[in-house]
């Protein structure tokens, strides 16, 4: 059950409303177009032939057999692809990319460097030939090793992936030294170092300090849809790409880049999609697409299997973790340490730095020390998953939190409000807080019902975390057309993923006094709407939201001029309240229904329009977890048994979805504590590339999660809003890592927590207790 403690009194007549989503019908009965449903006259399909091996340099590609295959026009390969300049460098999700190493990710070269990298791509009149062609292509390959752990990456005689990494253009040495840096090849694409205070004389001034090391796995984003892309390239060397995508702008961009042409000869149209999650930020097939169409003169369709999907799509980081926080008998936190690698994939750009700047930042920490590295393995490239970063950094140092109050002797909920950041706080990274609501999370779940209930019975516990995500701002357009009949269409470049299109609605509805269901919201091509970042970064409702707010008091503006002219009045003289405009002249009032219909005789069409960057306008989130679990000793298995959550919204736009967007968040997070990982052979092939056997949770595994929206408004934003659709997901695995440990006494420190770790834990526990007690005899 889902619970909303909304302020009463903030004087909204549609915003903090649950209107029905605009888009619901269309979906629930199928009319909605998804990527793979786009279909054109003489459409080929495209397939994509993959490296069986996760290190190798290639020494031959030779598809003569396969290009004369009775209904195959195409074949194209890494010598098809121009060469990008390396210098160039572009934001893909929460982190920058080189454009070279996006290239060699679309399509391999030299080398490959992963199971299931591209090698080539095929088109023909079916999939089925497509797919049969793909075998008749020889590729002769020189086998290298593999190097597959972080722990191996790291090693100063491990097999270099990029020879262009340097260690002289790292920060320091790995093991904290001085920055003398050799000029030699590494897998450490890069380092950051975050710190203030004294910390070694405040681990000194500590009664306790804990100190644990955390391992986690890479997981994938889940999404249903596979990855998908259809391109018509037409002869004026113009070309259409219809994708699932977060990001249709970003789309145009890299791919424009990856094959040397002009973004304005590129329209990307974003189909429905199907979840992304982080994870639909970049591009996979678009290029491949785009070049076969180009070869051919036909439009090519090309989707992933699910198989392609878990090998060569990014998942997240795996990591290595080592957390060090002290406090003083009293549970003042004294002093911080974490070192922390994140695995990038076969190129630069893990969501390492977001890792620093968020790990601990639900903390008043006077003394602290962050480093955090990229390392490069062969392993798909990493793309965003929800929070990048910020889940398995929190997963460490949230457990060791929870383990030094147990030292101190407080209640776990009470020792994080007593350390706990608030207005004036220095965030990790050194900005201070503006207004946030981190303590009122906490204090939303110590009133809940849930963490005031009794949990009994055996092999049960109870354990809670928290989070903190920063939120995005970046750029956003948007138009506000006002028809003839009174309704309006709302126009952004932003994809809906979570419900944007209901929400840009409201936003609308709300500054220009109309219903909900006379406002129609839409989504434009990239030649329909200006520029607009990708749907990530929970920037959507905060930025999106301002350009829709301020295009429709544009409209409004304009509005009010005409409304002028019909009264006889000056535009100051207008006064406008919940759709109705009147003069205060007492020259008479008109609705807006009334207005729009006489805009031809008063000046034309009035469409309102805002582009802007909402930097200034990002408010950060935090959410605190409460879950209950019970573990079967027997085997291992974790069940969760009850879910709370509190997270602080801002200002509740839509309730419903900020409650979604909270239960979704955490159900994914249970399956990264419990189920979810990448599973490589001793060669690096990925032997669980299937969701049979890539275990993601089901309705038997998550119970109903209570959501408790908290508002303490942004104070950045005129709505008060802040981004939501992250913070969810990054307290859930310390959270059940803390409930295991109050169940069966047992500290978990490698995700995810599956039976048989959660069973070896307890036979090393059990063995341990019968070595003290052989001692004591």
């Amino acid at each position: 059950m889902a619970v909303s403690n909304k302020a009463p009194g903030d004087g909204f007549r549609v915003i903090g409303t649950r209107p029905i989503r605009h888009d619901g019908l269309d979906k629930v009965t199928g009319r909605a177009k998804y990527g793979a449903d786009y279909a054109f006259p003489g459409m080929l399909y495209g397939k994509v032939l993959r490296s069986p091996h996760a290190h190798a340099r290639i020494k031959s590609v030779n598809y003569e057999k396969a290009l004369k295959q009775p209904g195959v026009l195409a074949v194209i390969t890494g010598a098809d692809f121009p060469e990008p300049s390396s210098e160039f460098v572009a934001i893909v999700g929460d982190y920058k990319v080189n454009a070279r190493h996006l290239s060699l990710n679309a399509m391999a070269r030299d080398k490959v460097l992963y199971d299931g990298h591209p090698v080539a791509a095929v088109a023909a009149i079916s999939p089925h030939i497509a797919e049969e062609a793909l075998g008749l292509i020889e590729v002769e390959y020189e086998p290298l090793p593999a190097v597959m752990t972080l722990d191996d990456a790291m090693r100063p005689d491990a097999p270099i992936l990029l020879p262009e990494l340097r260690e002289k253009r790292l920060a320091s040495r790995t093991d904290g030294g001085q920055v003398n840096n050799p000029d030699r090849p590494t897998n450490i694409a890069a380092h950051i170092s975050l710190g203030r205070g004294d910390v070694a004389a405040a681990f000194s001034a500590a009664d306790f300090v804990i100190e644990r090391e955390f391992r986690t796995s890479a997981v994938h984003q889940g999404y249903i849809e596979p990855l998908n892309a259809v391109a018509a390239y037409n002869a004026d060397g113009h070309v259409t790409i219809y994708c699932s995508t977060q990001s249709h702008f970003r789309v145009q961009r890299l791919t424009a880049c990856l094959l040397a042409m002009e973004e304005g000869r590129i329209r990307v149209v974003a189909a429905e999609i199907g979840g992304g999650f982080g994870g639909k930020t970049t591009v996979y097939l678009e290029p491949l697409a785009v070049l076969l169409s180009k070869r051919t003169g036909r439009p090519v369709k090309m989707v992933m299997t699910r198989s392609e999907v878990l090998r060569a799509s990014g998942p997240t980081s795996g990591t290595l973790i080592k957390a060090k926080v002290g406090a003083t008998r009293q549970g003042q936190i004294t002093a911080a340490e974490v070192w922390m690698a994140y695995e990038a994939g076969a190129f630069p750009g893990s969501p390492f730095s977001a890792a620093a700047m968020t790990t601990l930042a639900p903390y008043n920490i006077e003394n602290l020390k962050i480093d955090a590295f990229d390392v490069v393995l062969n392993r798909p490239k990493v793309a965003a998953y929800r929070a990048p970063g910020a889940p398995s950094s929190a997963f460490a140092c949230e457990s060791v939190i929870d383990e030094l109050a147990e030292k101190c002797g407080i209640d776990p909920l009470d020792f994080r409000i007593m350390n706990g950041a608030h207005e004036g706080t220095p965030q990790p990274a050194g900005p201070k807080y503006k207004r946030i609501g981190f303590l009122e999370t906490c204090e939303a779940l110590r009133n809940s019902e849930h963490y005031h209930s009794k949990l009994t019975g055996p092999n049960r516990g109870r354990g809670l975390a928290s989070g903190f995500w920063f939120n995005a701002g970046n750029q956003s357009s948007a138009i506000v057309n006002i028809h003839t009949d009174g309704t309006v269409s709302v126009v952004t470049g932003s994809v809906d993923i979570g419900g944007s299109r209901a929400s840009m609605a409201m936003v609308a509805a709300e500054v220009l006094g109309c219903d909900i269901n006379d406002v129609r919201p839409l989504v434009g091509d990239t030649d329909c709407i200006g520029f607009t970042d990708g749907t990530g970064g929970s920037r959507v409702t905060v930025a999106t939201g301002l350009a829709v707010y301020e295009a429709a008091h544009d409209a409004l503006r304009q509005l009010k001029e005409r409304a002028a002219r019909l009264l006889e009045s000056k535009p100051e003289e207008i006064e406008f309240d919940s759709g109705t405009f009147a003069s205060k002249n007492g020259g008479g009032q008109l609705t807006l229904r009334q207005l729009a219909g006489k805009l031809a005789r008063t000046g034309g069409p009035v469409v309102g329009r805002a582009s802007l960057d909402a930097t200034s306008a990002i408010g950060n989130t935090f959410a605190t977890v409460c879950v209950d679990v019970e573990v079967d000793p027997d085997t291992g298995k974790v069940q969760i048994l009850r879910c709370t959550i509190a997270l602080d919204a801002g200002r509740a736009l839509h309730p419903s979805y900020v409650e979604g967007q909270a239960q979704g968040g955490v159900a994914q997070g249970i399956g990264w504590a419990l189920s979810e990982e990448y599973v490589y052979d001793q060669k690096g092939i990925l032997r669980n590339a299937a969701l049979l056997d890539y275990r993601m949770p089901t309705c038997l595994d998550v119970p109903l999660i209570e959501a408790l929206v908290v508002e303490v408004p942004n104070p950045n934003h005129p709505l008060g809003i802040r981004g939501v659709g992250e913070v969810a997901i990054i307290p859930p695995m310390a959270a059940v890592a803390n409930a295991i440990y109050r169940a069966i006494g047992v500290r978990m420190t490698e995700l995810p927590m599956s039976p048989p770790r959660v069973l070896k834990a307890l036979l090393e526990k059990a063995g341990n207790v019968e070595s003290q007690a052989a001692a004591a005899d």
